[in-house]
């Protein structure tokens, strides 16, 4: 996800996206702790992506949960 598409979306849409990635990470997370994580890359990019989305939501002065 680059920056310029998640500046476009909404802050409705934002904060959905915020859970699914947080969500999405977690799931990353337990398949590394039983080993069957394909690509562990996967774990690097979703949290660089709800960076991205929080840094977006901060901008818009909008308060993330956590």
């Amino acid at each position: 996800m680059k920056i310029s598409a998640v500046r476009e979306t909404k802050t409705e849409e934002l904060q959905g996206e915020l859970d699914r990635l947080r969500r999405h990470l977690f799931d990353l997370r337990s398949q590394a702790v039983t080993e069957k994580l394909e690509n562990p890359h996967n774990l690097t990019h979703t949290k660089r992506d709800i960076a991205r989305v929080m840094t977006v939501m901060r901008e818009r002065g909008v308060r993330a949960v956590g």
